[in-house]
């Protein structure tokens, strides 16, 4: 039962008196839409939750018991908060940048969690990039840059299309595949602008075999994978070839190359030395049938590829990750999948205000859960990355052939009214 809501002074410190069923603490690094989840699913289990945010707006301190203004990035104020609390767990849920503070918490405090220079592996592309090449997996030619006047002396060692990226971003933040070196000076300085460490990598550009990139979550006990949440991964090619417009569910691939997915990611999860928890997977198969890891992220995945999970598994993969968090034991027992199962980050390919989004009734039928950020008045940006997402729809099928189709024809089912703020 709540007693009291406070504002304090050093760090603008939210705190709700709760006694928790437990007794047990858990600090949350992160309060954003798609991280409340986290914060119930501790609730449900009957931890104290405490959370992180340098957004003193964060929706996600309306749920936790208490709230600290403090940056996830900030590894000594977190850490401090951490002390302070006492707390017995500590998660980045769906967070890469908070990804290693919470490992340096967790190490620093002796919790559990994987070990800090294997998250900061993960999570720092040119290091990730680097530990492919010394433990023999495929990986495209690479080189990280800290200076413009370096990456112009070194392009035409690289064959075109190159991407070029910040090593130290996710959600296709600062991205940009170039076909020719004439647009290099801006991809560097769009690339950099995204980089808390500035330095931006670059490398050769992967054709697939697949129409898709294999994406989700896998989930790991004890250094084995127990779930394997491998995903097509789609994109709007008329907005931005880079940025995820969602997931669909079965994999589209044979099985053979399911097999070989599967043995790359648990040599991956065996050499870097996962112990536990989820991770985010990003994949290619290029047309030389080599499975190349693009990005391994030590935490859930974004734009709720948790929750699409959890409906398709009959699980809660929040709360198995709040338990891995906490070093309690997991239970695991996954059903068989009734449906094909698809989600679609809402977009836009426009600046404007926006006022309404509404689909058409052949789509309505299959959606089974909306999740609108976005309310009459808001501003709403082009789609060049994740954070510009305007709401998630669910959708099950039962017709694989009918998913694909919908899936192809999206723009045509949704209507997005927007009062429209640039020239166009």
């Amino acid at each position: 039962m709540i007693k009291s809501s406070e504002r304090k002074g050093w760090n603008d410190t939210v705190s709700v008196s709760v006694q928790s069923e437990n007794g047990k603490k858990i600090l949350l690094l992160g309060g954003s839409y798609q991280q409340i989840v986290a914060i119930e699913a501790a609730k449900r289990l009957g931890y104290y939750t405490i959370l992180c945010d340098y957004l003193n707006d964060n929706p996600g301190q309306k749920y936790a018991d208490k709230f600290y203004l403090v940056s996830t990035t900030d590894k000594e104020a977190v850490l401090e908060v951490a002390k302070k609390e006492k707390i017995d767990g500590v998660i980045a849920y769906a967070s890469d940048p908070a990804a290693p503070t919470a490992a340096y918490v967790a190490e620093k405090l002796g919790l559990e969690g994987n070990p800090l220079k294997v998250v900061e592996i993960c999570c720092n592309k040119d290091r990730f990039r680097k530990f492919l090449q010394e433990n023999q997996f495929y990986t495209p030619k690479t080189k990280t840059y800290t200076s413009i006047e370096d990456a112009f002396k070194d392009v035409k060692r690289f064959q075109f299309p190159i991407i070029i990226k910040p090593v130290d971003s996710s959600g296709s933040k600062g991205v940009t595949v170039l076909y020719n070196e004439n647009e290099l000076e801006r991809a560097f300085l769009y690339a950099l602008s995204y980089s808390r460490c500035k330095k931006i990598i670059v490398e050769e550009y992967i054709e697939k075999k697949h129409p898709y990139l294999i994406g989700g979550d896998i989930f790991v006990v004890d250094g084995k994978i127990i779930l394997w949440g491998l995903m097509n991964c789609h994109r709007d090619n008329r907005v931005n070839t880079l940025v995820p417009t969602g997931k669909s569910y079965p994999l589209f691939l044979d099985e053979i190359d399911v097999d070989n997915v599967k043995n790359t990611l648990s040599q991956l999860v065996t050499k870097l030395g996962i112990r536990n928890g989820a991770m985010n997977v990003e994949l290619i198969i290029n047309k030389k049938d080599h499975v190349i890891p693009i990005d391994i992220g030590p935490r859930c995945g974004g734009n709720m590829i948790p929750e699409v999970l959890s409906d398709i598994w009959k699980i809660n993969i929040a709360e198995i990750s709040i338990k891995a968090a906490m070093g309690d034991t997991i239970e695991c027992k996954l059903k068989e999948p009734e449906y094909h199962y698809a989600t679609y980050n809402l977009h836009s390919n426009r600046k404007g205000i926006y006022r309404d989004i509404s689909f058409d009734k052949e789509l309505e039928q299959y959606i089974y859960r909306k999740v609108l950020y976005k309310k009459c008045g808001d501003n709403v940006e082009y789609f060049d990355n994740a954070t510009k997402c305007l709401g998630i729809i669910f959708m099950k099928f039962d017709n694989l052939d009918k998913m694909k189709k919908i899936l192809s024809e999206m723009e045509n089912h949704i209507f997005l009214d927007l009062d429209i703020t640039e020239n166009e």
